[in-house]
């Protein structure tokens, strides 16, 4: 219908601006606004907290059962203090400290933990790499033998070294008796010097092997390609391409296994104990392959002094710490010579 202007006006929705609804004209209600406040408070303190709420439960157990416990065998190993009755501490300053230079029980566990570290890392690693090398080529159920390696490493400690033990039986053990099949007296393994730590060793050997050979594995697989076409151009052989291409390119990994081998080595408890069977951390007759870690039980859990264990247990500490210096260190200049 025309208008008094001559014009008619125009629909809502031709042309004419729509008309506002109600809401969001008229201001919110004085409840509704304080309750966005309150969620958007919640929601800035969620976004500023949550992360530290996450990461605490590490914190928490590591104080608890990692940090508590350092800092006490420290301050006990300033102690005359016997399990017995732990909480009467008598102070002794660095004495527990300094009747380990004089102990010759403690020097023959630190040379035993040397000798058998030596023994059972430097064939486990060169095994590991030779095994890693094997499985990067194609294989016709490469997935089999890569689960079936790292069957040792999820075997019980305990279960292995009985099995061990039996193998290395003096009178019915297999070994020796293969030894007599081929014209080769027995051996008394437990109660030789070299004997016991090398089947002590056999033991670490057996069980970590698979599980080096799959960090090397995974460490080969991210070579790249093209090296092992330029070498295979230049007519490298494969071992050629071995020795020249992918051990360079492992030295970072094969660092580490080295670094991760000895701090296990030095901690080296439950196959030494094990073997010796009933004679408990003694190391056998003669000590003669009493490690750290056994030494450490020993004076802590069957002589009583827990004071004198605490000393050992942070001068193993401290061996920890030359060996990740030492790490760093070589790290450090692997990285500039790249």
């Amino acid at each position: 219908m025309p208008t008094t202007s001559g014009t008619a006006a125009p629909p809502a929705g031709q042309g004419g601006a729509a008309p506002r609804r109600a809401a969001e004209t008229s201001p919110l209600d004085p409840r509704e606004q304080r309750r966005r406040e309150r969620l958007s408070r919640r929601y800035r303190r969620d976004i500023r907290w949550s992360p530290y709420a996450f990461i605490a439960p590490f914190f928490l157990f590591f104080a608890a059962f990692g940090l508590f416990p350092l800092l006490y065998t420290g301050w006990a190993a300033l102690h005359r203090v016997e399990l017995t009755d732990p909480t009467h501490m008598e102070w002794a300053g660095m004495h527990n400290f300094s009747r380990l230079w004089d102990d010759e029980f403690f020097w023959n566990a630190l040379q035993n933990t040397f000798t058998i570290g030596v023994i059972s890392t430097v064939p486990q690693l060169v095994m590991a790499l030779g095994l890693a090398h094997l499985l990067n080529y194609k294989l016709r159920g490469s997935m089999f033998f890569r689960v079936a390696i790292l069957t040792p490493y999820a075997t019980s400690v305990a279960a292995a070294t009985l099995v061990f033990v039996l193998l290395f039986g003096r009178d019915y053990g297999m070994v020796n008796w293969a030894l007599d099949a081929i014209g080769i007296d027995p051996i008394d393994w437990q109660n030789g010097t070299w004997t016991s730590q090398l089947a002590v060793s056999t033991i670490v050997i057996w069980r970590w092997t698979g599980y080096n050979a799959l960090i090397y594995l995974a460490a080969m697989q991210a070579v790249p390609g093209d090296l092992y076409e330029s070498a295979a151009l230049d007519g490298a052989s494969r071992w050629q391409q071995f020795v020249h291409v992918t051990i360079p390119s492992l030295r970072p990994t094969i660092l580490f296994t080295v670094v991760v081998s000895t701090i296990g080595a030095t901690q080296l408890f439950g196959e030494p104990l094990l073997f010796n069977g009933s004679a408990g951390a003694t190391g056998g007759a003669d000590h003669q392959f009493q490690t750290l870690g056994l030494y450490m039980y020993e004076q802590g859990w069957v002589n009583l002094h827990l004071g004198r264990a605490s000393a050992i247990a942070w001068t193993m500490f401290l061996i920890l710490l030359l060996i990740a210096a030492v790490n760093w260190l070589v790290s450090r200049r692997l990285r500039k010579s790249q």
